[in-house]
């Protein structure tokens, strides 16, 4: 699966294993979030965790950046050979620089977390990392739980259901689809208003999540930061 642009992209499902990527306009330009866990502790990783997941992903754009060849880490613990969907957010001087990520757990944790890295470094809405930058350039990794359909009797009931600051949200409508991490909710509090953009970034109209042929997935992340 290829990953796919966390932020501000919209993201269509060809089939299995197979995603194309459609860049939209609108960019999400800061974080401010605190650590937001999941809820499933036998999900949960440690600060240790992440604290080695970190140092993966910043050695992983370190030596991609500087031309060297990208090899698996030795000696890791055994559950980060766990499939989990991960994105890795760069930031720099507080600006998104890159976010790019595979939603679906269709890689081990290891290998999703140096795909998403490099696949952040060369994330198409800005010029290619280097490695001058990387001294001001602050890395920050989401590992997803596994999205889970929403299921609703009317879909006036979206909004009521999905938490905010927790939820993260796939939107699927026919060839289309859009992603939303819970880091957004800082800049779209309002349930209807995530809704509504969250459509837009998958190149659909407002409301269109009303629609009976909608399908909405939710998933929640735990976020470790630099």
């Amino acid at each position: 699966m290829t990953p796919i642009y966390g932020l501000n992209s919209t993201l269509s499902l060809l089939h299995a294993g197979q995603i194309r990527i459609q860049p939209f306009s609108m960019v999400i330009t800061h974080f401010r979030n605190p650590l937001i866990d999941w809820i499933q502790t036998d999900s949960m990783l440690s600060k240790p965790d992440g604290e080695y997941l970190l140092k993966l992903a910043r050695k992983t754009i370190e030596d991609f950046t500087r031309g060297e060849k990208i090899t698996p880490p030795v000696g890791y613990p055994v559950s980060f050979n766990i499939k989990r969907g991960v994105f890795c957010t760069l930031t720099k001087k507080g600006k998104l620089r890159g976010c790019i990520g595979v939603p679906y757990p269709v890689f081990p944790l290891i290998k999703a977390i140096q795909s998403a890295a490099v696949s952040a470094c060369e994330d198409p809405r800005f010029p290619k990392l280097n490695e001058k930058e990387l001294a001001d350039v602050k890395v920050e990794i989401s590992v997803l739980t596994e999205p889970e359909k929403i299921v609703v009797k009317d879909a006036s009931e979206y909004p009521k259901v999905i938490k905010p600051n927790e939820n993260g949200l796939i939107l699927k409508y026919g060839s289309a689809s859009g992603l939303f991490l819970p880091q957004v909710w800082e800049d779209l509090p309002d349930p209807v208003e995530f809704l509504d953009n969250l459509c837009m970034k998958a190149g659909l109209s407002p409301g269109v999540w009303r629609d009976k042929k909608a399908e909405l997935s939710r998933f929640r992340v735990q976020v470790f930061k630099e």
